[in-house]
């Protein structure tokens, strides 16, 4: 059976009122909100986005929306989780600082910002999965005492799923810092040492210190790598290599298992909303502002993760005339849509409904 996904045309250069307005109708459309009721907590799940890059969806594009689940309950706030490499993510402190700097506070959106996991990424508890890579997600701990969920997602590729949207957000997003080590446990980065040009650059910025300089080119301590993929987006030589074989699958299969965990948890209480303008090569965790690799396409919005990825693709692939996401990476991008409608989080078969 296939699932619906609403979809109106959007673009940055339009003025926010009218972003926030097409939001909010995109919202409207899914459905949810007639679920909710006075005494229910509802939480927006985002990207603050990080230092240097303006990539991230715009606190005023959400206005309009907010208000909208406000009549219905008082109850709302908008979240992220601590990252699990270092930098201004990695602890509420800084985390909440820089939201701010971004324009996501309780005087702009008349909501509280809340960091999901705690102060430093340790609140957090275990769901019963029972699938064939997670047997028990980590989830940060508010989500499970939240009653529905607004996912958030602004639409890039991504160096080991191809692309990152609902299931990511949702997946990696959600869980705690001892669940994201746990999604990245089996990646293991390796140097092309004929490539590496000793800069140390990626020594620099690696979270646990797991690389260390050689005398021709840098080492990676395979005992101390948490698989985060750091080295291999910052290395500007491309020396930095993935085993995508393997590495990449197991990757994008646990995270549509921790996605899982969370519609489970909330008994698919969630809506999820991708802003596919804006799209660059790699997601909004960089550190910099990249260059838009595919014109401004829309709002996507469905109650079902797996068909808003799949037709946020699409959409993609169809204007840039290739597979985009495949080309730019040499990722397979469908492993992670594949996996999750084969656990039961969703289907690849949808039906896109154009509003105006």
């Amino acid at each position: 059976m296939s699932s619906k996904v609403f979809f109106i045309p959007a673009s940055r250069e339009e003025s926010d009122e009218s972003f926030a307005e097409k939001a909010a109708k995109v919202f409207r459309q899914i459905g949810l909100e007639t679920k909710i009721e006075r005494e229910h907590f509802v939480g927006l799940k985002i990207h603050f986005g990080e230092k240097g890059n303006s990539g991230y969806i715009k606190p005023p594009w959400l206005v309009h929306l907010i208000n909208q689940i406000k009549t219905k309950t008082s109850r709302v706030y908008i979240t992220d989780t601590n990252t699990l490499y270092a930098g201004n993510r990695s602890n509420a402190a800084a985390h909440l600082k820089l939201a701010a700097d971004h324009g996501f506070t309780i005087d702009t959106l008349q909501i509280p910002v809340i960091i999901a996991d705690g102060l430093i990424g340790r609140d957090d508890d275990e769901v019963e999965v029972g699938l064939p890579r997670v047997k028990t997600a980590k989830l940060a701990s508010t989500f499970l005492n939240t009653d529905f969920l607004v996912c958030l997602s602004h639409f890039t590729g991504h160096i080991q799923t191809g692309f990152g949207a609902a299931l990511k957000n949702l997946g990696m997003g959600c869980a705690s810092r001892a669940g994201k080590l746990e999604q990245h446990s089996d990646v293991r980065p390796w140097v092309n040492q004929k490539a590496c040009k000793n800069c140390l650059i990626c020594k620099d910025y690696c979270p646990v210190d797991a690389i260390e300089e050689g005398e021709k080119s840098v080492r990676i301590i395979v005992e101390k790598c948490i698989g985060c993929g750091e080295c291999l987006v910052i290395c500007s030589v491309g020396a930095v290599k993935m085993r995508w074989d393997g590495d990449i699958i197991r990757v994008q299969e646990k995270m549509s298992e921790y996605a899982y965990s969370l519609y489970k948890v909330l008994n698919g209480n969630i809506a999820c909303l991708n802003f596919v303008v804006g799209v660059t090569k790699n997601c909004d965790c960089m550190a910099l502002n990249e260059p838009v690799i595919v014109d401004d396409i829309g709002i996507l919005g469905s109650l079902d993760p797996v068909a808003v990825d799949k037709a946020s693709v699409d959409l993609v692939n169809e204007r840039s005339r290739r597979d985009l996401l495949r080309d730019v990476h040499t990722v397979d991008w469908s492993v992670q849509l594949e996996h999750a409608q084969q656990i039961g989080l969703g289907s690849m078969d949808y039906e896109l409904v154009e509003i105006v």
